[in-house]
């Protein structure tokens, strides 16, 4: 999900990059800054082209011409960003994060939400600014949080913000926080399937194994045309039969029905889903693992391979292009 972030995150940039020229032009010749001008266009190319050594270099120059720019402390924060190298204990190495983090700071503070392309790097600047404080660099919840928050503030309706706070608290062991910052998420948009898909991972990463289900079934219900909804309700149970030490026989058992009803719904809207065919053999052969009766047993032992070779023979077909 990060590296997805991410992604997103980038192609933002380039695309705003690719615009912002023309409205910071028309700001620095207002005032006469020339040299400015000339100088984010430059500094642009360079950071079009991954040189953020150079580009730090003209964004530096240009914010000397004309600090009123603030887009430009977004640019040069990112090019600092870029620059530095996770996990190297270098002073220099240490030093570009610390101006990363100065001028994200400056940017989320000066730029406003008055055009589109200012409110996306203002977001921009906050989301990098979180991540800086994050566990792969600088480790710092406590600066995270409030970073965080304004970014909630600014997009209330966008669940991966809550997300992410959620997961801060939840890092830092502050469990029931984390859970009532996805019961916000819901709140904020109660129709997102996601939302309900990071509830029922939270809830499965404390144990919490009827929330995890209940979560899982709310999104099916918003999408119950979708196979995957009722192939993953199904693998959990699985899982839980499987994983769970605690667990009784007939909790077990009961627990494989569960999960063979939710597979069979998933096999009606899609009667060639292989992974679904794969699962529900997995599924038979822990209830024969449970059954008593031998006959009963090979029964199903030989319907979970026979689930297995059409699970395999699609694998083949979709190789070979016969199916998509």
């Amino acid at each position: 999900m990060r590296m997805h972030l991410m992604k997103a995150r980038t192609a933002a940039i380039v695309a705003i990059v690719a615009t912002i020229g023309l409205s910071s032009t028309v700001a620095c010749s207002k005032i006469g800054a020339l040299k400015g001008m000339m100088r984010f266009k430059e500094a642009n190319v360079a950071y079009q082209r991954q040189d953020y050594a150079r580009a730090v270099e003209l964004y530096e120059e240009t914010l000397q011409n004309d600090p009123s720019m603030a887009a430009v402390y977004f640019f040069l924060g990112n090019s600092y960003d870029n620059l530095y190298k996770p996990g190297v204990r270098e002073p220099d190495n240490e030093e570009k994060l610390a101006k990363a983090v100065e001028n994200y700071a400056a940017a989320a503070e000066r730029l406003t939400t008055a055009t589109p392309e200012d409110a996306k790097l203002k977001m921009l600047s906050l989301q990098y600014l979180a991540a800086a404080y994050g566990s792969d660099k600088l480790d710092d919840p406590s600066k995270a949080e409030p970073v965080i928050q304004q970014m909630i503030q600014l997009e209330p309706a966008e669940p991966a913000h809550y997300f992410a706070l959620s997961r801060l608290y939840e890092d830092a062991g502050v469990y029931d926080e984390a859970e009532n910052v996805l019961l916000l998420a819901k709140d904020a948009k109660p129709n997102d399937s996601l939302v309900f898909m990071q509830m029922a991972a939270f809830y499965n990463r404390q144990g919490q194994f009827e929330k995890t289900i209940a979560a899982l079934e709310q999104r099916a219900a918003l999408e119950p045309n979708n196979p995957e909804a009722f192939f993953t309700i199904s693998t959990y149970y699985w899982d839980n039969a499987q994983r769970n030490v605690q667990l009784v026989d007939a909790e077990k058992r009961d627990n494989v029905e569960k999960g063979l009803t939710a597979i069979e719904r998933a096999l009606q809207i899609r009667p060639d889903y292989m992974e679904a065919l794969t699962y529900k053999g997995l599924l038979l052969r822990t209830e024969a693992n449970l059954e008593k009766d031998p006959k009963r047993q090979q029964a199903l032992l030989k319907e979970a391979i026979q689930l297995a070779d059409q699970a395999e023979e699609l694998r083949k077909k979709k190789a070979a292009g016969i199916i998509s």
